[in-house]
């Protein structure tokens, strides 16, 4: 598969995932409770913070010409009107180090963690939260967008409804009362109805408040004086129904995924964001298959889920398609290449057939923190020596490299 002109090839991260030391966030409070859901501490990360110089070099040599990463709200606005120039001159230089080595970069402006001050006071349970983001999307825009490329407002802001339909989500008077929850509002000097952070929050309340953020952040984001393109990350998976299921499935599609779709077609992008399939039968979720592969994450092995999602959501959002998150969480690095291959193959037949696919970011260019998993999972294209922080470029990643340059599948060997 060749690949169009100026096709994206790229990798992604997260701010919180990669950089360390993130002590005005949310997550760090969570991380650090004696009650904490987190198996183990974030602590240094990556070091990406420092190291940011190193990595866009690394990368660019690798043959990628853009760069998926997030700019961390809790260091911009440590306190609510609170902004810090030394944080933003900081993102400055980390856009311009993407820039000099030739790599364009697409920023997201949240991605899951908030400052602690917005999580004591509501989080996305809120209807507070759009004008609280939007401004400080405004800011960024001012002082950041003229080295933007591209911008993500959310990143899967869809993510409490996939997390509610995949049955992971307990009820909302479950979550509120939450050991870790009520810790975190003590601390906070709040109540635990009113503390919340994404995604771990009383859903009911959350959909609307949500895609109103986007709306406005992605209004402030073109305010500025810079012009790029700006879309919404939506967290999508091959949704099959067994029989009985198909209701259920139906249900799963439409509120979880395709409303927030529809509200895509005003923006000038959508990210598509797919690692796996869900089964789905007359009780609700199902898991895998018994004998099927699964990756660190207990995920289905399923690349062609990717193809399968972004038809759908050129379909139904009826704007540009960004794959922006792709990829696989293992130890056997030949899975990953593998993986990727049959993912690309789907979206190379979405191309072919006159879908507008304009690039593809694998997740994730380092093994970073997973969250809730801590180290455990293997997503990235290079290792990371949690002792030295050294990297180690690993096959798949020399091989994905290879396709970016060629921009070619059928090259890259």
């Amino acid at each position: 598969m060749k690949f169009p002109k100026g096709f994206l090839w790229g990798t992604a991260t997260a701010a919180y995932q990669v950089e360390g030391g993130n002590i005005n966030s949310d997550y760090w409070l969570m991380e650090h409770l004696p009650v904490s859901p987190f198996v183990e501490k974030s602590g240094d990360a990556c070091d990406q913070y420092h190291r940011y110089v190193e990595d866009c070099a690394l990368l660019a040599q690798l043959g990628f010409n853009s760069y998926r990463f997030s700019v961390e709200w809790a260091r911009i606005e440590p306190e609510e009107n609170e902004f810090s120039r030394a944080a933003v001159e900081h993102y400055r230089r980390v856009l311009t180090a993407c820039h000099d080595h030739g790599l364009a970069p697409m920023v997201t402006l949240h991605h899951f963690s908030s400052p602690r001050w917005l999580a004591a006071k509501g989080g996305f349970e809120t209807a507070a939260v759009g004008e609280a983001f939007a401004r400080y999307c405004e800011r960024i825009a001012h002082d950041l967008g003229d080295l933007f490329a591209s911008a993500c407002t959310i990143n899967e802001l869809n993510s409490v409804a996939h997390l509610q339909h995949g049955g992971v989500m307990p009820p909302d008077e479950v979550i509120v009362q939450l050991p870790w929850r009520l810790e975190a509002a003590r601390i906070s000097n709040t109540t635990p109805e009113r503390y919340s952070m994404f995604p771990f929050v009383a859903r009911s309340t959350t959909g609307q408040n949500v895609l109103r953020a986007h709306r406005l952040g992605a209004a402030a984001l073109k305010s500025g004086r810079a012009k790029f393109p700006v879309g919404m990350t939506v967290a999508m998976q091959e949704i099959e129904a067994l029989p009985g299921g198909e209701a259920n499935a139906a249900r799963a599609l439409r509120e979880s995924e395709d409303l927030f779709l529809e509200a895509a077609r005003g923006d000038d992008f959508v990210g598509v964001q797919t690692y796996t399939r869900r089964r789905v039968g007359p009780e609700g979720p199902v898991g895998p298959e018994p004998g099927v592969e699964q990756t660190q994450m207990g995920y289905e092995f399923r690349p062609q889920a990717l193809e399968i999602t972004v038809r759908r959501a050129a379909a139904v959002a009826k704007v540009p398609i960004i794959v922006t998150e792709s990829g696989i969480g293992t130890e056997d690095d030949s899975r990953r290449r593998t993986f990727v291959e049959a993912a690309l193959a789907g979206v190379g037949r979405c191309i072919k057939d006159g879908i507008d696919v304009r690039g593809y970011y694998y997740w994730s260019a380092m093994d970073n923190f997973e969250w809730l998993l801590g180290y455990m999972p293997k997503f990235g294209l290079i290792a990371v020596d949690r002792m030295t922080q050294a990297r180690t470029v690993k096959p798949s990643g020399e091989w994905l490299g290879r396709v970016a340059r060629a921009n070619s599948t059928e090259l890259a060997d």
